[in-house]
């Protein structure tokens, strides 16, 4: 495994981002707020990622370029440990321990973010939740940090707002789910803040918000450590 980077940053210098597995740009949509220059990795044709966008496997092109980038956001499809899938008898492959080993490969610091049933695999992760950030809707993320960068659990919430049933209408005064075959994509845009988005990336992106707090944690640890110097 490569050693960890020394992750200072250079003053005048917008920090840079990859963003593997990117899908329609939910993660990336964060890290742009927060002040990075994104690109974004896939193996499919992502027209509506907002972003520099590099068609690739993902795992390949972090072994190869990601040394290149000072942070790394990874979300390798959920469908392997979806309980939706398992429940229809999917197959999908588990890609969480290759893109683990090809983050830390890099030497940059990194974040992995997956679904509930991923948890088991993953190393000591910290979980995010819509109401976290103002966000109206539980979508549970959980992430793994590596490379250096830590991230601190926030404060969950209690879930006091009642919860549409999956696939149905949003009644007033409940939050969507937003998953699967979900009703109401407009409103599905405005909650979660991904107004450029079909059904198809609501339904699997993480929430801007997330990330954004995310890439302000890393900003943060930067500025500390300048301080320090």
């Amino acid at each position: 495994m490569t050693q960890p980077t020394d992750i200072r940053r250079v003053r005048g210098h917008q920090p840079t981002l990859l963003d593997l597995y990117c899908c329609q740009g939910g993660a990336g949509k964060g890290y742009a707020d927060a002040g990075f220059d994104v690109t974004g990795v896939d193996k499919d044709p992502q027209p509506r990622y907002p972003f520099r966008f590099v068609q690739s496997d993902a795992i390949a092109y972090v072994v190869e370029h990601g040394a290149q980038y000072d942070f790394i956001h990874a979300s390798p499809p959920c469908q392997h440990d979806s309980e939706c899938q398992r429940i229809q008898g999917n197959a999908h492959p588990d890609l969480i321990a290759p893109t683990r080993a090809a983050l830390e490969s890099t030497g940059r610091p990194w974040v992995m973010e997956n679904v509930k049933g991923a948890v088991p695999k993953l190393r000591e992760p910290v979980m995010l939740c819509g109401p976290m950030f103002g966000v109206e809707t539980y979508r549970h993320r959980y992430f793994e940090t590596g490379g250096g960068f830590t991230l601190d659990q926030p404060h969950h919430p209690a879930h006091l707002v009642p919860q549409a049933k999956m696939g149905r209408p949003v009644p007033p005064g409940h939050y969507g789910q937003f998953v699967g075959n979900f009703s109401g994509v407009d409103l599905a845009r405005r909650v979660m803040g991904v107004p450029w988005m079909n059904r198809d990336g609501i339904r699997e992106c993480v929430p801007p918000a997330y990330t954004e707090h995310i890439g302000r944690a890393y900003l943060a640890a930067l500025t500390r450590l300048e301080v320090a110097a």
